[in-house]
């Protein structure tokens, strides 16, 4: 049997928690191998002009898709292959507005974690700016607060744009900040980030060094 064409050309990382959100939903909706991924060097300082015929702001993930029509960040990309398929995981009606909000959560959590990683491991020691990582480190314990306080509604939602997006940022915290500790001040977040991380879309994309 003839493969199916790809749905989209991504430009993606492996380590990237946005590109695995985009791969996340992809698997969820088995579009997995419709995804054609395209090798890109995207960095914070210099520009990797692959990705600027994709978006001008030379950021990922960003896409193509069959049409030949361009598509950035994450939530983008992510709302087009769910309206592609019909999936689902953007929820209509009143519902929809609680899920955005939590993929604005979890995407705040990331941008802050992205910030703090950055300063350590992209400027030299001497410039590094003590208020500034502190800043960054607040903004996630913040949004690590307001998982705890809400992790009992958590367990009840379906599988969604907000809920996976907070995986994916809780799951690039193991993955870079391995030493924060989070889980012992928030057994309630740590509980149910431990049973939704099994499901096979989260599995399937947990990132690796």
């Amino acid at each position: 049997m003839k493969p199916e064409p790809p749905l989209l050309k991504l430009f993606h990382a492996p380590t990237s928690p946005y590109v695995r959100k985009v791969m996340v939903v992809a698997h969820w909706l088995g579009l997995s191998s419709r995804i054609e991924l395209l090798d890109c060097a995207a960095n914070p300082v210099a520009r990797d002009e692959r990705i600027t015929a994709y978006n001008p702001l030379a950021k990922i993930p960003a896409a193509l898709s069959a049409d030949g029509e361009a598509l950035f960040d994450s939530r983008v990309i992510c709302e087009y292959l769910d309206d592609w398929a019909a999936g689902g995981l953007f929820p209509t009606g009143a519902r929809r507005w609680p899920a955005l909000t939590r993929q604005a959560l979890g995407d705040g959590l990331l941008d802050a974690a992205l910030l703090a990683r950055y300063e350590r491991q992209s400027r030299p020691a001497q410039l590094w700016s003590q208020p500034w990582y502190h800043g960054q480190m607040q903004k996630i314990d913040a949004a690590l607060d307001e998982i705890e306080r809400q992790a009992p509604v958590l367990a009840e939602l379906p599988f969604e744009i907000g809920t996976l997006t907070l995986g994916c940022a809780l799951g690039y915290l193991d993955f870079r900040f391995d030493t924060l500790d989070w889980r012992r001040t928030r057994p309630r977040a740590a509980a149910w980030f431990a049973e939704f991380d099994l499901r096979p879309p989260m599995a399937e994309t947990r990132p690796h060094s």
